[in-house]
C-alpha cells in the first residue's frame, strides 16, 4: 500500500504482517492409464498385461526438448490433484481484517530523495469513528538521520476491538537537505468486518435456564474454535451440555487434556452451543438480586487454516428478570410409590425470602377446582398449622394425602395462609411431578 505525496523527500509504505497462505495450482490433471486404456482394460487379462508397455511408449517419447512441459497435466501422484505446489504466498494486499484479530504492519519510511534527512520524528495512529490509538511515537528519540535511498523501518500492533472504517495515520516530522521541517500525514484506510455472528436464546424449565448459543462464520476460512466459554454472572451457575456424554472414561479423560478444536466451516457454517444454568445466591440476600436478569456473555477465541488468531467477547446476556417470592413451598421427600386408597405422606418445607418474619401460617388442600385436582386429597386434618418463620429462615412439616383414583395423577392445589397478617398465597407450590397411583 502506497500513499507517497510528491513535494516530500520521505515517503511511507505500509504491508500488512500476517500469515502465508498456500499457492494453490489447479488446472485438469490427467492420470495417464486414462491416455491410453479405457476403464475396463482391467476385464481383460491380455490387454492388462500390454498395459505398463503402452504406459512407458506413451511417457518417453523423447521427440519432445522439454518432457516435464510435456507431461505438465499428468497426475503423477494421487495428491496432485489437490493443487497444492508446496509453496506459501505473502500477502499482497491489506486483505480482510476482522474484529478480534491482531492487526499487525510492517511500516518503512523511504528517503527517495538525493539528500539526507534529519530529525525524524515519527507517529503512528490508528483513528477509528470513536477514538484515537496512538501505536508509534519517536518525539522523545527522534530518528537522527535517514541517507540518500536508505529507510527506516519498524513494526506497529494493535487489537482490533471496533467494526467499520479504520484509518492508518503515518505522519513524519523531518528537516530535509535544504535544512527546512517539512510535516508529511499519509493516510491508509481499511475496513473491519465481523468474523462471526452470535445468536442466543434462553429457555426456562422448572429451576433451569437453558441457553442455546449459534455461531455463524461469515469468513471465506474455516474458523477453528479453540474456546466456547460461557462466564456466567455471580448469582448464576453454568453447564456446558455435550451430546456424546456417553464416552467412555479414557477418551473423556484424553479429551480434557488434549481437547480438539470445533470446526466452523467457512461462507455461513454454525455450530451450537447449549449451557443449563442453575440460580445461587451465595448466602447473599434473594432482595439484592430481585429483578436481575443478566445470565453472563461469552469467551470466544479460534484460529483460521494457518494459525492466525482471534479473540472475541460478547456483551452481557439477558435473560427473563429473576422474581423472587415472599414465600417458597418445596417438596423435599415424597415416596416413589402410591397404593390407591392407601395413606401416604409428603414431607414438605416452608421458606421465607423476606427481611422479616412471616406467620404463623394454615396449609390446606383446596377442593375446588376440576375433578383432576380431588384426585389427591389430604387424610385426616384439613388444616395444619404452622408457627412464624424467621427472616429467611425455614421449617419443615408433614402433610397426610391419599389417591382415590389410579394412574397418573399431579398433586396440586395446596395453599398457605398467614393468619397474622390475613394473606393468602395461592399455588405457592411449584407444579409437582405427576406420581402413578397404583391399585392394590
Amino acid at each position: 500500500m502506497n500513499g507517497a505525496q510528491g513535494s516530500h523527500s520521505l515517503a511511507f509504505r505500509v504491508m500488512r504482517l500476517c500469515r502465508p497462505s498456500f499457492q494453490v495450482d489447479s488446472p485438469l490433471r490427467l492420470d495417464p492409464v486414462d491416455l491410453v486404456a479405457d476403464e475396463d482394460i482391467f476385464d481383460d487379462p491380455v490387454a492388462a498385461r500390454q498395459l505398463p508397455r503402452l504406459l512407458e511408449a506413451q511417457l518417453s517419447d523423447e521427440s519432445d526438448s522439454d518432457p516435464s512441459y510435456s507431461s505438465r497435466f499428468l497426475l503423477h501422484d494421487s495428491s496432485d490433484a489437490m493443487g497444492l505446489t508446496g509453496l506459501l504466498v505473502l500477502p499482497q494486499a491489506f486483505g480482510a481484517i476482522y474484529l478480534g484479530e491482531t492487526f499487525c504492519s510492517y511500516i518503512s519510511v523511504n528517503n527517495s530523495s538525493d539528500f539526507e534527512v534529519r530529525d525524524v520524528i515519527i507517529k503512528a495512529e490508528i483513528q477509528t469513528e470513536r477514538q484515537r490509538i496512538l501505536l508509534l511515537d519517536s518525539s522523545k528519540s527522534p530518528v537522527e538521520t535517514i541517507r540518500a535511498g536508505g529507510r527506516y523501518d519498524f513494526i506497529v500492533e494493535h487489537d482490533v476491538k471496533e467494526l467499520g472504517s479504520h484509518t492508518l495515520v503515518c505522519t513524519a516530522l523531518y528537516n530535509d537537505g535544504d535544512g527546512e521541517r517539512k510535516y508529511l500525514p499519509q493516510f491508509f484506510k481499511f475496513m473491519v468486518a465481523n468474523p462471526l455472528s452470535v445468536r442466543t436464546k434462553v429457555r426456562v424449565v422448572k429451576e433451569s435456564t437453558f441457553l442455546e448459543a449459534c455461531i455463524e462464520n461469515h469468513t471465506k476460512s474455516n474458523l477453528l474454535m479453540d474456546q466456547v466459554d460461557f462466564e456466567p454472572s455471580p448469582n448464576w451457575n453454568a453447564v456446558i451440555i455435550n451430546a456424546d456424554e456417553h464416552r467412555s472414561e479414557l477418551k473423556s479423560t484424553t479429551r480434557e487434556v488434549f481437547k480438539p478444536p470445533i470446526l466452523v466451516r467457512s461462507g455461513g457454517g454454525i455450530h451450537n452451543f447449549l449451557y443449563q444454568l442453575k440460580f445461587s445466591t451465595h448466602g447473599s440476600s434473594p432482595r439484592k438480586v430481585e429483578g436481575s436478569n443478566i445470565l453472563g456473555k461469552l469467551q470466544l477465541t479460534w484460529r483460521t487454516n494457518m494459525g492466525e488468531p482471534g479473540r472475541l467477547q460478547t456483551q452481557q446476556i439477558l435473560g427473563s428478570p429473576i422474581i423472587r417470592k415472599e414465600l417458597e413451598l418445596h417438596v423435599v421427600e415424597m415416596p416413589d410409590v402410591i397404593r390407591l386408597e392407601r395413606p401416604f405422606t409428603l414431607h414438605m418445607r416452608l421458606t421465607t425470602q423476606i427481611e422479616r418474619e412471616l406467620g404463623p401460617f394454615e396449609v390446606w388442600m383446596s377442593q375446588n377446582g376440576s375433578d383432576e385436582e380431588k384426585v389427591v386429597m389430604v387424610n385426616g386434618l384439613q388444616t395444619m398449622v404452622i408457627p412464624r418463620v424467621e427472616p429467611h429462615g425455614s421449617t419443615d412439616f408433614h402433610l397426610n394425602l391419599i389417591a382415590t383414583k389410579p394412574g397418573v395423577q399431579r398433586i396440586a392445589g395446596i395453599k398457605v395462609f398467614d393468619t397474622r397478617e390475613k394473606k393468602s398465597y395461592d399455588h405457592p407450590l411449584p407444579d409437582l411431578e405427576r406420581r402413578h397411583v397404583g391399585d392394590v
